[in-house]
């Protein structure tokens, strides 16, 4: 999972925000060291004087702005959220400005831990927001939606651009409880869909685990899978729902790691509908619906990997931002890129192996440069760095779905971790687990 913090002006503050932090000493060069950087996000309402007023406050404490943006807010109670981001703040500055936006009666939250502060809350809540049932995952954090790199396949294409705004703001407007919009897609889009999926299921009978080629067909008997059209979420959705109470729901681009993680344990899979660029069909710098349709979504079906997604979900609930980290290289290292043993063979269950022809092949020394094979140890995968360009020089194989389980359960509930939240209580403290 995929850091990159993207906060989209929606309304229109830009040039008064410009005129207000002018000559607020706010640097030029935006490629500063995150280590640098602490980011507050703040609301107001919609009145004269309010982002006048909060400026001032910023001011007051001698903070340097490198950014400040603006959105509709998501909740009720405000009329518009601000993200801004201060240079090299130091603690006692950035605690007395949210001391005095929180006396003044504005919202505000640290992103850094999401822990919220109001003028009718005079202390802060010692466990980072989560979400107490799955409408709450309206509220998700977008980290990257259609606002492409210069180095990604279609950026220089209008076209591609044009069409990938127009299904990120389908996944935009999505609320819980509804059905999942349809996409028509395009025959280029088929085709670029028709040469990943011919490619990847020539290998599936051999090393795909068990589970996912007893699914495979299912999907295709019951949700149009198939080389000539691309299946709908809705359709997908409502299949999982009935085997074991899965649901997707759309993303309009990557989703922070907190979030992600928090919507597994609601049983909902955050899926993108665009498709890669024609240009390079066996090559994504991101999840794409492929990714997500032929990688994730099968063994969703299943009951043992189903519960083993969702324990990684609670796990995450209340966590701090260390052990999100922590569980979300866990997470790359088995739902992305885990293999398990069958009758002492490895095989693939993780979504980047079984969507990727290439990786897959290298995966089960198909290639001339083999990788490292090692038994899975979430102690140990969890601290691993890993790359996101290259395939893995290391894989986990886990015993079974219930082994992988059992010892992510097991490495959260370790008394040497700090994970804040364990999994029995949130089953009573959560509202709708969403199943």
């Amino acid at each position: 999972i995929r850091l990159k913090l993207r906060w989209f002006c929606l309304i229109p503050f830009t040039e008064y925000c410009d005129s207000q932090t002018r000559n607020m000493n706010v640097p030029k060069d935006h490629q500063l060291h995150h280590s640098h950087i602490k980011s507050l996000i703040f609301s107001v309402p919609d009145k004269i004087g309010s982002l006048n007023e909060v400026l001032d406050i910023i001011k007051q404490n001698h903070l340097n702005l490198s950014r400040i943006e603006s959105r509709p807010s998501k909740t009720s109670e405000w009329d518009y959220d601000f993200f801004v981001d201060f240079v090299e703040p130091t603690d006692p500055q950035l605690e007395r400005v949210i001391e005095a936006l929180t006396k003044s009666g504005y919202g505000v939250v640290d992103p850094s831990t999401r822990l919220e502060r109001s003028a009718s809350t005079t202390n802060i809540r010692g466990i980072p927001w989560f979400p107490r049932k799955a409408a709450d995952l309206d509220l998700a954090e977008l980290m990257e939606g259609d606002d492409l790199s210069a180095d990604h396949p279609g950026f220089t294409d209008p076209i591609y651009r044009e069409r990938r705004a127009y299904i990120a703001g389908v996944a935009k407007n999505f609320k819980h409880g509804v059905d999942i919009p349809r996409v028509e897609y395009s025959q280029t889009e088929i085709e670029t869909w028709r040469v990943i999926y011919n490619k990847a299921t020539t290998l599936y009978p051999k090393y795909a685990c068990r589970p996912y080629n007893y699914v495979f067909p299912l999907l295709v008997q019951n949700c149009g899978y198939g080389p000539d059209t691309i299946p709908q979420l809705d359709d997908i959705s409502k299949f999982l729902q009935e085997c074991t109470g899965f649901r997707l729901r759309p993303a309009q681009g990557l989703i922070s790691s907190r979030d992600f993680l928090a919507a597994l344990a609601f049983r909902t899979f955050f899926s993108t509908q665009y498709i890669r660029h024609s240009s390079v069909p066996l090559y994504t710098p991101e999840p794409d619906v492929c990714h997500e349709l032929l990688g994730h979504v099968p063994l969703f079906a299943d009951p043992d990997f189903a519960e083993f997604s969702q324990e990684i979900g609670l796990a995450s609930l209340g966590a701090s931002d260390a052990d999100i980290e922590k569980l979300a290289t866990c997470y790359w290292y088995t739902i992305e890129f885990g293999l398990c043993q069958e009758e002492g063979q490895p095989k693939a269950y993780g979504a980047g192996l079984l969507s990727s022809f290439g990786e897959l092949s290298y995966a089960m020394g198909l290639d001339e440069k083999k990788p490292q094979i090692l038994p899975f140890d979430p102690f140990d995968a969890a601290v691993r760095k890993y790359p996101i360009t290259t395939y893995q020089p290391v894989y986990y194989m886990a015993e079974s779905f219930q082994d992988a389980k059992q010892k992510t359960v097991g490495f959260c509930e370790h008394d040497g971790s700090t994970l804040l939240c364990s999994i029995q209580s949130l089953h009573s403290n959560c509202g709708d687990l969403g199943y």
